[in-house]
């Protein structure tokens, strides 16, 4: 496995597929962030409030999302992360999760990320600044 800083302009970390979403994994993020907003757990409430049911919190994609830099953690950290949510994320949706190099500086690697739903949509895009 390269070292994040050996990375050039347009390369690729390894895509990550995330398992099938369930309920319990919003179940368990409701738990873990306090954002208990009954539109990620409960069917009737997503559907009263015009969704065609439960949807993933953003905020639990834009977590998964880190874990392609998990690996690279013995090197630096994510300085700096900033996302857009592009569409929903719903039960039974598989994400994977994806970063390539758009810029590099001696004492960070800057990534554009982006996670895609099983119909190629994106659902969240945004950057990562890795610093070493």
């Amino acid at each position: 496995m390269k070292q994040l800083k050996d990375l050039q302009l347009g390369e690729s970390l390894s895509e990550m597929e995330l398992a099938p979403v369930e309920r319990l994994d919003l179940i368990k993020y409701a738990g873990a962030s306090g954002d208990f907003n009954p539109i990620h757990t409960i069917d009737a409430e997503a559907e009263k409030a015009g969704l065609p049911g439960i949807i993933a919190h953003g905020m639990w994609t834009m977590g998964n999302l880190a874990k392609l830099f998990t690996p690279y953690l013995s090197e630096g950290f994510i300085q700096d992360y900033s996302i857009r949510f592009r569409g929903m994320v719903f039960i039974g949706d598989v994400i994977t999760l994806k970063a390539a190099v758009s810029e590099k500086q001696q004492e960070y690697t800057k990534f554009t990320v982006q996670a895609v739903n099983q119909q190629g949509k994106d659902v969240l895009k945004g950057d990562v600044v890795f610093l070493f």
